[in-house]
């Protein structure tokens, strides 16, 4: 799998994936991370300039629409059709679809190459998505990573990225280790010691979890998982 992500602060991503188990799984090259910096696709030599005042007024600056379709040809060249037919191009936007993990496990499996327009100010210029479905012939998917506003896009490219990495095989060492490829997340977990002391008041382990039984102990987990 490889992630594409178009962005003006590609130093952002450095930290998060240069360790842990994002950072283990580039070296292992089970996926591969490029950052494109938006502002090496300007039209500004000069100033390097990416952005510009909204037709129509009102505050806060608007993603040009010539450097990011720029980046976006940088991020296809030299790829067949078969790479761009198991592509996906997403661009973060507040009114987008909500992300989920359903749709994370189906990408997993279904997309070999995803690049990330992470937009910043006011947004990007509307005119984005229909010229990249224009020029490189596929859709632009506007997604969102929860019903809040964020600065930018750095960090839901960061989310998406890693929930989407988890289900390739290896990423995490074993299949058992994704929580809803066993009972779903949200489930109450506990380890040593089996009784912990706080100012004088004690917090123990459920028996349950120490019986040995395994049916009982899954129907308990079960019982006490959370809805998220």
């Amino acid at each position: 799998m490889t992630f594409k992500v178009i962005t003006l602060f590609p130093e952002f991503f450095k930290p998060y994936f240069a360790g842990s188990i994002l950072g283990r799984a580039v070296k292992k090259g089970l996926i591969k991370t490029n950052f494109l910096n938006l502002r090496d696709f300007s039209l500004d030599k000069k100033h390097r300039r990416v952005d510009h005042k909204a037709y129509g007024g009102g505050p806060g600056m608007v993603i040009q629409v010539e450097p990011v379709l720029r980046a976006i040809n940088s991020a296809f060249k030299g790829k067949s059709r078969k790479t761009k037919v198991k592509s996906k191009i997403i661009l973060f936007s507040t009114a987008g679809k909500q992300f989920t993990q359903k749709m994370a496990y189906v990408w997993s499996k279904k997309a070999e190459n995803i690049v990330l327009i992470s937009g910043r100010y006011e947004g990007v210029d509307e005119r984005v998505k229909k010229t990249i479905k224009d020029v490189v012939g596929i859709s632009v998917e506007e997604i969102s990573i929860g019903p809040y506003t964020l600065s930018g896009g750095e960090l839901p490219a960061m989310v998406i990225i890693d929930a989407i990495s988890r289900h390739i095989p290896g990423v995490l060492g074993k299949g058992e280790s994704l929580e809803e490829k066993r009972l779903g997340p949200g489930v109450p977990v506990y380890t040593r010691p089996e009784v912990f002391t706080y100012k004088k008041k004690k917090y123990s382990v459920p028996k349950v979890l120490l019986s040995g039984n395994h049916k009982t102990i899954v129907n308990w987990r079960i019982s006490h998982r959370k809805s998220g």
